[in-house]
């Protein structure tokens, strides 16, 4: 199991480059993370990087993340980064116990929302997104309504960090894969 290898099984399941996109940023939030909590970055970007690896080929609750689970079962990825990933969707019921878990779920939807923070720039620059931007459009139930807000509060409260300084890591994250993200600026 390695990085390489993980987005090669990602871009066999996952075609659209706005998922796949959405991949690398949770994985480039959980790395960052890692960095931060004295965790093993590759495994904890790996479980960003595969997250909704199976989600368009199984994009109803019967099936994601429970095929993606399987599958990575059948590749003999480790049980912890399996039931992170089951627990990023609450609909699952799997509890969300592990530090890998918990940010996993924390930096999920939050990492999507920032993008799209970034996005409704006049630059579409990431560099430019502050929390208190983040914070304000939280406000704004039609901007980006698909976001569930109530999950990026619970992801925060089952974290215990501080919602400004959760937010800026984020932000910070992203930052570090701007380019790739095509959040650089124009």
């Amino acid at each position: 199991m390695n990085y390489d290898s993980a987005w090669q099984l990602l871009c066999q399941y996952t075609k659209t480059e706005s998922l796949r996109k959405h991949a690398l940023a949770v994985s480039a939030a959980m790395r960052h993370y890692a960095r931060i909590l004295n965790q093993d970055e590759e495994y904890w970007a790996i479980t960003g990087l595969l997250h909704d690896f199976d989600y368009e080929m199984y994009p109803d609750e019967q099936n994601h993340p429970y095929r993606g689970n399987e599958i990575l079962e059948q590749l003999g990825y480790p049980e912890e980064m399996r039931t992170a990933i089951l627990g990023h969707a609450s609909y699952t019921g799997a509890r969300r116990e592990s530090l890998l878990a918990k940010t996993l779920f924390a930096v999920d939807e939050l990492s999507g929302f920032v993008m799209a923070v970034a996005l409704v720039r006049p630059s579409k620059s990431i560099l430019e997104v502050e929390p208190r931007s983040v914070q304000k459009k939280f406000k704004d139930k039609a901007f980006a309504a698909k976001v569930s807000r109530e999950e990026i509060k619970q992801g925060i409260a089952e974290l215990d960090v501080d919602e400004t300084e959760h937010i800026q890591r984020v932000i910070d994250a992203l930052k570090s894969v701007a380019a790739e993200l095509g959040l650089a600026g124009q």
